[in-house]
């Protein structure tokens, strides 16, 4: 599904990012400082997770690229359209699904999703919106009203007002909170089809393994800063640590001393050798590791490895940051 305008002319060139933050600071009147000094490129076409924990900042962000918040200092263009000076302009090329489930209960999905393409001014097309609706399987309930759905199905309804307009962009904040677990792969599914079709997404939330699943790029906030951005793929090649046990056939009371300089440790119960490992380097030393267990005539049972998750590398990066 590409939800696109022919009538439009400027759009960002595939090497352009489509959205670019520079120095972007925001204090709210009470003198939180939510922001500090933010710069941020996100490129066309790309599925960008923003991870952080709870007023770390990521919704203030959204929120002032959408035009919900008015920035404090620094600059935010959309499409090369500056936020403030075009607004009209770069808030047409945004959806935006919101954590809350905020729609009007009364309405049926239909003319819900319906009214949100007129709110932008575009013309009624009833294909667009029939097209929008099935694909998030949504077709069979459109003459519902939505305070009848399900938690997961309103959500689907707020994804599909987003995209009733056609934008470039799509914000989805925290997207599957409250939503159960074969739900939530069918959002996963449904984001990269769009994807697929050109439109850029930006992600975040709180399960560290959708953006595992989805993202293109990782982009980590804390604390109102940006403190680490970059391909997922070599986020985790960089940062990611390999876990690897041994299955000893035998109990040992202890570590022999010629395994000493491999920093084994030895499991509980003595049935296991345990050695993490950065999995990325020149030289692991697991080779040797094998040869001194064979010399030392320790039978093994079995051997399996186990990488880190994305979220034990942002709860390492957060850590030490503290």
């Amino acid at each position: 599904m590409r939800p696109i305008s022919d009538a439009r002319s400027t759009k960002p060139s595939p090497m352009q990012p489509i959205i670019s933050i520079s120095n972007l600071s925001k204090t709210y009147a009470n003198g939180f400082e939510a922001l500090k000094n933010v710069s941020l490129d996100v490129r066309k076409g790309e599925i960008f997770a923003l991870l952080g924990p709870n007023g770390a900042g990521k919704t203030t962000l959204i929120n002032i690229v959408c035009g919900l918040v008015n920035p404090g200092t620094g600059s935010v263009t959309v499409g090369g359209h500056d936020i403030v000076a075009d607004y009209r302009k770069t808030r047409s090329m945004i959806g935006l699904v919101p954590q809350e489930l905020s729609m009007d209960a009364f309405e049926t999905v239909v003319a819900t999703v319906s009214f949100s393409r007129g709110l932008f001014g575009k013309p009624a097309d009833s294909a667009h919106v029939e097209k929008v609706l099935k694909s998030l399987s949504l077709w069979d309930k459109r003459k519902d009203k939505v305070m009848t759905l399900s938690g997961g199905m309103k959500r689907r309804v707020l994804i599909a007002k987003a995209l009733a307009h056609e934008p470039d962009i799509l914000f989805l904040d925290e997207p599957t909170a409250g939503v159960d677990v074969e739900l939530r792969r069918d959002m996963w599914a449904m984001v990269r089809s769009l994807r697929d079709t050109g439109v850029t997404i930006i992600l975040t939330t709180h399960y560290i393994e959708e953006a595992q699943e989805m993202a293109d790029r990782v982009g980590i906030i804390s604390k109102g800063e940006i403190i680490l951005v970059e391909n997922k793929d070599v986020l985790m090649r960089k940062l990611g640590k390999k876990q690897l046990r041994i299955e000893l056939r035998e109990p040992m009371a202890t570590l022999p001393a010629s395994l000493s300089s491999h920093g084994l440790d030895l499991a509980e119960g003595g049935d296991a050798l345990v050695s993490t490992y950065d999995a990325s380097a020149d030289r692991t030393g697991i080779n040797g590791l094998f040869q001194d267990l064979a010399r030392e005539g320790i039978a093994i049972r079995d051997v399996e490895t186990r990488q880190s998750t994305l979220e034990e590398i942002f709860v390492g990066l957060l850590e030490e940051r503290a």
